[in-house]
């Protein structure tokens, strides 16, 4: 019994001290190594103050900025725990919506979110991921098509040529990943700091 348990209780120190000391420790070394920035969260600072990062959303509402995804995180209610209210872009509750394509709640904020853009811009069609929240609800980036649909309310709000604007979007598109993966897209942080970069000079 004992020449059983011995080797079996040997192998689950061993395999804990390599899976989870020697390994980890390895992987993160090696990435600040390599990759210090992504590594590290990829931060974006500010004058020498962290503001966020570059694969977190953050929730712009002023009409200056361009506008990310809507945002399904909520948080608990600080006045009733038992219940919970919107918190957009909540890092620490990264979720998605639970709410079906039948779900009438989700109908009428999509319609709501619709009408709304559709005001701002009218008779351009509406993005879709202007209206509809990613899986994660923490999505950062927005298509090209949802940054130049905000480009009159962006240039009317900072007094800027729309023609200007929409260069300056072309500018801050990232493209596909080795010209294959992935999509076209813009990062809203680091275009709304970009814009305001632009507008101290």
């Amino acid at each position: 019994m004992v020449k059983q348990i011995r080797p079996a209780i040997l192998m689950i120190i061993v395999m804990t001290v390599i899976t989870g000391f020697i390994y980890p420790l390895g992987i993160t070394g090696v990435a600040q190594i390599i990759f210090p920035h992504q590594a590290n969260g990829s931060l974006i600072k500010k004058d020498g103050k962290i503001i966020g990062s570059a694969l977190i959303g953050q929730n712009f509402s002023s009409d200056k900025y361009f506008h990310g995804r809507p945002s399904a995180t909520s948080e608990p209610d600080p006045k009733d725990p038992t219940k919970t209210i919107s918190v957009p872009y909540a890092a620490d509750n990264s979720v998605g919506s639970n709410l079906g394509p039948t779900s009438k709640a989700l109908i009428d904020r999509v319609k709501a979110d619709a009408a709304k853009l559709q005001a701002e811009n009218p008779g351009v069609p509406v993005p879709v991921d202007l209206v509809t929240t990613s899986a994660s609800g923490l999505d950062p980036d927005i298509t090209p098509a949802a940054a130049l649909f905000q480009v009159p309310r962006v240039a009317k709000a900072r007094h800027l040529p729309e023609a200007q604007l929409r260069q300056f979007v072309q500018d801050h598109t990232a493209p596909r990943v080795l010209g294959l993966f992935g999509e076209e897209h813009v990062n809203v942080l680091k275009l709304n700091l970009a814009l305001d970069a632009q507008a101290a000079k």
